[in-house]
């Protein structure tokens, strides 16, 4: 058998990464590809999974406040709540509400839901 990496040596490339180094250097966010092909949810719900995972990646949990959300991702606060509200109807993510002056607790679904009729 041939290792990959002789085949893919071969395969025509028609994106060119830039710097790769510089832009790598803060680390990069994998994102599954249910949740970004799906239909349920918004682009800016799927940014929002982006960054979750992204804030989540060293510790398996993460709480930023939907402020930090809001400016990270370039939308207002309003924007981050519909995203969240999107992500937690379509079951890509479970919130628990900690209370008043805390932030949220977000666990992410990394798994797509079965769906009926579906094994």
């Amino acid at each position: 058998m041939e290792p990959i990496g002789h085949r893919l040596a071969e395969v025509s490339r028609n994106i060119k990464i830039r710097g790769a180094d510089l832009a790598t250097r803060g680390g990069f966010t994998q994102v599954p590809n249910f949740v970004l092909k799906s239909t349920a949810i918004s682009p800016g719900a799927k940014l929002a999974y982006s960054m979750l995972l992204h804030y989540a990646w060293q510790n398996d949990y993460c709480f930023p406040g939907q402020d930090r959300l809001a400016a990270d991702m370039g939308v207002a606060k309003r924007s981050v709540v519909s995203y969240m509200q999107e992500l937690e109807a379509a079951n890509f993510i479970v919130v628990e509400r900690r209370g008043q002056g805390k932030s949220n607790m977000y666990e992410l679904i990394l798994k797509p839901a079965r769906r009926k009729g579906n094994s």
